[in-house]
């Protein structure tokens, strides 16, 4: 239980850093939309080889991240974000 929410935060984390909606976010990271709204609301459990992929394409989205795999599995109390909607539109 503690990695599906400790997921959660850490890709709301990196969608906000980044001021991404989930849409957008999801293209990023190479999941569906719905597939990642279940993992924000730690509905659902994630495959290593899934989180891998995640880590994978954050670090291709942006160059600079250099993150691993356990990163997105481990608390990080810097990482609790006020979880407004980002909206594309305006």
């Amino acid at each position: 239980m503690q990695i599906r929410e400790n997921l959660s935060m850490n890709l709301r984390y990196y969608r906000k850093k980044y001021n991404l909606s989930q849409e957008k976010f999801s293209e990023v990271i190479g999941t569906s939309l719905s597939h990642l709204n279940k993992i924000e609301q730690k509905k659902c459990d994630v495959k290593i080889s899934t989180i891998e992929k995640y880590t994978l394409k954050l670090n291709k989205y942006d160059h600079k991240l250099n993150i691993k795999d356990d990163d997105l599995v481990t608390y990080h109390n810097d990482r609790k974000t006020n979880f407004t909607r980002i909206d594309e539109k305006k």
